[in-house]
């Protein structure tokens, strides 16, 4: 009986020491953002004064600094090309991963072993190993730089082969063969098979991989500022460095800023976050 109560006990404690380590994490993972979101509503001087002060303490709160950061980062036109950019991109990275990745899982041969090995061993690549040659044959050789459609196409391209690794890792342990074969007998080609057949059992998986890829483009600064240059074609993140001087900073409207990029994609997320979490774990690879 007294090592039941012992054990209880302890279990007990545990529990609260994992609690309470999980409720600092997170206190220390928001606070940054709740900063972000208190001094966007504060003055210049407020914020240079005591930036860690709360909302309460500042007197003279306004949204100037959203209205500002509308005006000088040029916002709809930054979102209609961070949302023309981001749109193609997903839907061509979505599209392309899922055929291939149907093809390697279903044509088990040298080729698509061999693909699906270098798609993988590929994403130990860093970006930054590649940024130089990419710019000067981009940039220097063929001259397509300072285009949406390269900026979609460099997006589609490096995204690929971790879209393939979920889709391949979903399609081996949820979508079972004998429906293909079903439609197959009832007359149905390879393409009606896929798209009639099995893209509608990828939804977990699509809704996963929107979400990340979507976030990743929506936030992309290091790509964009390497291929755009032309201010009428600079994305949302790319705008936001239009409130950095010389010598100083704006800190209140440049947190406006941010939280204006933010909201769209944060409301993206809310949105499908079910669905995210169902294909994350659908997609794990068994």
């Amino acid at each position: 009986m007294k090592q039941t109560t012992v054990g209880g006990n302890r279990k007990k404690i545990i529990n609260a020491l994992m609690m309470a380590g999980l409720i600092v994490i997170f206190i220390a993972y928001m606070f940054p953002f709740v900063m972000v979101v208190i001094n966007s509503l504060k003055q210049k001087r407020d914020i240079i004064k005591s930036p860690f002060s709360w909302l309460f303490t500042i007197k003279g709160l306004s949204f100037d600094n959203f209205v500002k950061a509308f005006t000088q980062m040029d916002f709809l036109n930054a979102f209609k090309n961070s949302l023309i950019v981001t749109v193609s991109a997903t839907a061509l990275v979505t599209l392309l991963a899922a055929m291939l990745a149907y093809y390697i899982v279903r044509h088990k041969n040298w080729i698509s072993n061999i693909t699906f090995a270098l798609m993988v061993a590929s994403m130990i690549i860093p970006f930054q190993a590649i940024m130089i040659p990419l710019v000067s044959i981009y940039g220097g050789t063929l001259n397509i730089l300072n285009h949406r459609l390269t900026l979609i196409f460099m997006h589609t391209g490096f995204s690929m082969a971790m879209s393939v690794f979920m889709f391949h890792g979903f399609l081996n342990g949820n979508i079972p063969i004998a429906l293909e074969e079903a439609a197959y007998i009832d007359g149905c080609t390879h393409a009606q098979t896929f798209f009639k057949i099995v893209f509608p059992l990828l939804k977990p998986i699509i809704s996963t991989m929107v979400i990340l890829n979507a976030l990743a483009f929506w936030n992309d600064f290091l790509l964009p500022s390497l291929v755009l240059t032309d201010k009428k074609l600079l994305t949302l993140p790319l705008s936001t460095y239009s409130f950095y001087g010389t010598y100083s900073a704006d800190y209140g409207t440049i947190m406006a800023g941010l939280l204006l990029c933010v909201i769209p994609i944060l409301v993206l997320y809310v949105a499908l976050q079910k669905q995210i979490i169902n294909g994350v774990v659908a997609g794990a690879v068994k």
